[in-house]
């Protein structure tokens, strides 16, 4: 390695701009009627294009999704109820930036989970903070970070995401210490952050879930405010199907 070569590296490293150590590259793609201004331009863009790829991946992995499921692998003929272009439209994740939330209401096997994590991952690529919480995941953790005297710290973390998601809401019943606990959490994101919601069970069913009927009253109210609503129902759910694809 030349000596220039080696001051590059070094001032690369020093000024955190790893990608200016494949100036090379740029050097080849841009041709040699190119002026300096252009590969300051094509080396800069460089560094920040894998700035965003890194931004985006971090967030993706904090998220705390189960696994990856993306908008293209959604099977778009098996909603019955919502179209194509509507499920589009939520994935520009405008719905966020509004602080608008999303009721996912259906079966079990209908694509819930897998259209929360698609929203998901295109929420964190937009650069999005984003949690991704099984409704019993979330209840436990409340329960335990208040035992362990440290529930104003995971509260505050929660309230860091643009995007909660909450899955799963219908497998387990909640007494009234953890239904005051989801309640606040839920309450006060109200009208400042977004919520996606996703349950086997329409909301007079809730009822079994919850102790507290006026807790849950006020509950389903402020989730359904500024809200999309989406019957996900389906007589041909994914896991109907042996060959499709597994996804609640």
């Amino acid at each position: 390695m030349n000596v220039n070569a080696q001051t590059i590296e070094l001032y690369a490293k020093q000024l955190r701009t790893p990608t200016f150590n494949r100036y090379e590259d740029v050097l080849r793609q841009l041709g040699p009627d190119r002026g300096y201004e252009d590969f300051l331009i094509a080396l800069m863009k460089m560094e920040l294009d894998s700035r965003m790829e890194s931004s985006q991946r971090r967030k993706i992995r904090t998220a705390g999704f189960p696994y990856i499921k993306t908008m293209d692998e959604l099977d778009f003929s098996r909603f019955e109820h919502i179209n194509e272009a509507f499920i589009r439209e939520l994935a520009s994740c405008d719905f966020v930036s509004k602080r608008q939330n999303i009721v996912m209401i259906g079966n079990p096997g209908t694509g819930k989970t897998h259209l929360s994590i698609a929203l998901g991952i295109k929420a964190c690529m937009q650069g999005m903070n984003v949690k991704f919480y099984t409704a019993a995941n979330l209840s436990n953790e409340l329960i335990e970070a208040q035992e362990y005297k440290k529930l104003l710290k995971l509260e505050k973390q929660i309230s860091k995401a643009e995007l909660l998601i909450i899955d799963e809401l219908s497998y387990l019943t909640f007494n009234r210490h953890q239904s005051e606990l989801l309640f606040k959490v839920i309450a006060d994101r109200s009208e400042r952050q977004s919520v996606i919601v996703s349950t086997n069970l329409k909301f007079s069913d809730w009822v079994t879930m919850f102790e507290n009927t006026t807790m849950l009253t006020a509950l389903i109210d402020r989730l359904t405010f500024r809200s999309h609503v989406l019957n996900m129902n389906s007589e041909r759910p994914y896991r109907a199907d042996p060959g499709s694809l597994s996804s609640n």
